[in-house]
């Protein structure tokens, strides 16, 4: 593949969008091709000390719904992975976690995102300060047995996609973890 041009449409400090021409490797030429450009961004399945899973409640203005997610956000540039989940988290929710441990990784919609999601989980929470919220946020916090998160999971639910991923992983994690005691 090659790109022939590039040119940026829209510059916004969440995300940019551009307008690319390439070339396919059979000579194909591809005009216009656009690209939303966004950060790293990254999501915990979260567990307290109390091994309860802690959701984030926010509405999602392009879907006109309150929903039920993980906490997570943005890295920013320079942060790795697991240093910018840990800070997402504490700003989120308030909870610092003993343990962060990476379970994938994902990109949303690779045919118009360029992005990628870090999926982890988190465990032994606890509630060290209160949120830090941006000025845009208004953020619920729901505590839930690991038995209704699963259940919350497998009934459709969890409707943010990289999240419920997460979680399946997450729970993966989980029962592997069990069956090695």
């Amino acid at each position: 593949m090659k790109t022939i041009s590039s040119d940026y449409i829209m510059r916004h400090q969440y995300f940019t969008a551009r307008k690319d021409a390439y070339i396919t490797e059979n000579g194909k030429t591809v005009d216009p091709y656009f690209v939303v450009e966004l950060p790293i961004s990254a999501c915990a399945m979260c567990l307290t000390e109390n091994n309860e899973v802690l959701f984030v409640e926010q509405y999602r203005h392009p879907i006109h719904k309150k929903i039920l997610e993980l906490p997570g956000g943005f890295i920013e540039p320079g942060e790795a992975p697991e240093k910018g989940i840990a800070r997402e988290l504490q700003e989120e929710t308030g909870y610092t976690f003993s343990s962060i441990i990476p379970l994938g990784i994902t990109a949303a919609n690779p045919g118009l995102l360029n992005n990628f999601t870090y999926l982890f989980l988190a465990t032994g929470g606890s509630k060290t300060t209160g949120q830090l919220l941006d000025d845009n946020e208004e953020i619920s916090m729901v505590l839930m047995s690991l038995n209704d998160a699963r259940k919350q999971l497998h009934d459709n639910k969890i409707v943010q996609s990289m999240h419920a991923l997460c979680m399946f992983y997450a729970f993966e994690a989980l029962d592997k973890q069990k069956k090695h005691y």
